[in-house]
């Protein structure tokens, strides 16, 4: 289908639900908005297709960001010019791959992730992409990695995305803080899930996570942060935004 008949055919079926009185918001709405919004800017292309294909094929999860959050992440290295960029959680790369768009000459980005099979995905689609020069993939459990990374001398970073296991965020996010320079951002995914963020009571792990996360946060005078609710092809969920005073 060409981008102008998969964009009219989108709107059409958005227009259809749009018109019935008792529509409910529904994560099929969501989805079908979201391939519209992809189709009509172009967010698809033959290297970050073939990303989610080879990170499909080998079995990965599908749980990488969406075209439309991948190009927020680029915007937002882009608006910061991020030269160094820090991120936790690499899966198949995709994410990795639209931070990299945005990296001007000499610019750099350091990836961790805990399982080597995904690692290899990574790497691989970094080097098809034409970034495996500027590319760090870090291999072990974020928590070993991230202090030695520190006693290096990594960074100061300008911008960090966590998209990691939740329970452990609020150790990674300390450790992204101590590696920020002042101005840097700090983003971090999934941290809604699904609206259970305000349950207090929740047993799940990564709601607590993310619970001890905002708690955190909200105690830190010396940065300015706020936390954005989203809904697409990825369900309910969200982005923390956190700017390094």
């Amino acid at each position: 289908m060409e981008k102008h008949e998969h964009c009219q055919a989108a709107a059409g079926e958005i227009s259809a639900r749009l018109s019935n009185p008792e529509r409910n918001m529904s994560s099929e709405l969501w989805s079908s908005v979201d391939e519209y919004i992809e189709g009509v800017l172009g967010l698809a292309d033959p290297v970050l297709q073939s990303a989610q294909q080879a990170a499909g094929e080998a079995g990965l999860p599908a749980i990488a960001v969406s075209a439309a959050q991948g190009r927020f992440l680029e915007i937002i290295a882009r608006m910061i010019g991020a030269r160094r960029i820090l991120e936790i959680g690499t899966l198949g790369g995709y994410s990795t791959i639209w931070m990299a768009r945005a990296l001007p000459a000499g610019g750099s980005i350091v990836t961790l992730e805990i399982d080597d099979k995904h690692a290899a995905v990574a790497t691989s689609n970094f080097e098809r992409a034409g970034f495996g020069d500027r590319i760090e993939v870090r291999v072990g459990s974020a928590l070993d990695t991230l202090p030695r990374l520190y006693d290096e001398g990594a960074g100061p970073f300008d911008l960090t995305f966590i998209d990691a296991d939740k329970p452990n965020i609020p150790a990674y996010f300390e450790w992204a803080l101590k590696m920020s320079r002042p101005g840097a951002v700090i983003i971090v995914d999934n941290v809604i899930r699904d609206g259970a963020v305000i349950e207090s009571e929740n047993p799940d792990e990564s709601v607590k996570g993310v619970r001890r996360l905002n708690e955190m946060i909200a105690a830190n005078s010396g940065v300015r942060s706020t936390v954005l609710q989203t809904v697409g092809v990825k369900g309910y969920d969200g982005f923390a935004i956190v700017l390094v005073a």
